[in-house]
């Protein structure tokens, strides 16, 4: 069955739709890094993986996704922060508000993540 697009649907119904922007643009840049990867829709959010996951997208808020991205011993920035108690599967969380903000740096570290899985 196509479960999957649906537990994808449910993260973004009601007050968190107008964030499906957000994430369907992280999918489009993700899914341009190779054949092999691998979106898989959890109940609150989507594990993105290779050999290993990578990154997750995660409607958080009404107002923001959270991107979890895995770049062990990168340094935090202002933006790319420690990922803390966000989810201890990734190092660094990026918190995104709108769909500009899935640019060329943000795009930069998924495909660093991406090619370290």
């Amino acid at each position: 069955s196509g479960g999957a697009p649906d537990l994808v649907d449910s993260q973004y119904k009601g007050p968190k739709e107008a964030l499906r922007p957000i994430y369907d643009e992280i999918i489009k840049a993700v899914s341009k890094f190779g054949k092999d990867v691998e979106i898989s829709p959890k109940k609150t959010y989507v594990s993105l993986r290779r050999s290993k996951q990578f990154a997750l997208v995660q409607p958080s808020t009404r107002t923001r996704v959270d991107v979890g991205i895995n770049l062990k011993g990168q340094s935090p920035t202002a933006r790319l922060e420690k990922s803390g108690s966000f989810n201890s599967m990734v190092s660094h969380r990026v918190r995104v508000t709108e769909k500009g903000e899935v640019d060329a740096e943000l795009k930069r570290w998924l495909k660093k993540a991406y090619e370290a899985a």
